[in-house]
């Protein structure tokens, strides 16, 4: 298994929000998808939600499926409040600069290396 550190450091991504301890979360699943719909009925465990979304929605949907950790593909951005929004659920939030496909691969290639 790997952590969340492991995917920061080896994407590239980088934090726009987490708390210390959620960094040295291990990852146990993915799910990639820009429909929140897909995310609400396809989440049975902890993963990380990789989408282009940069909505309070997103946060809103994780915090209903249990899902902690979101990566921004395409170097999006939050806006301010789903920031805040983050902060006060405690979900970790990332951003990559690569696209969602390329983001997959590498996440899948890491994984693959770190089993």
């Amino acid at each position: 298994m790997f952590t969340i550190y492991d995917l920061i450091q080896n994407l590239p991504a980088y934090v726009v929000h987490a708390d210390e301890d959620s960094l040295h979360s291990e990852i146990t699943a993915i799910v990639a998808a820009d429909l929140m719909s897909d995310v609400l009925v396809s989440v049975d465990a902890p993963c990380v939600l990789v989408t282009s979304l940069a909505s309070e929605q997103v946060i809103r949907t994780c915090d209903i499926s249990g899902i902690q950790t979101i990566l921004l593909v395409n170097d999006k951005l939050p806006s301010p409040a789903m920031k805040a929004l983050a902060e006060e659920i405690g979900i970790t939030l990332l951003a990559t600069p690569l696209p969602m496909y390329e983001a997959c691969v590498n996440i899948h290639l890491l994984k693959t290396f770190a089993d």
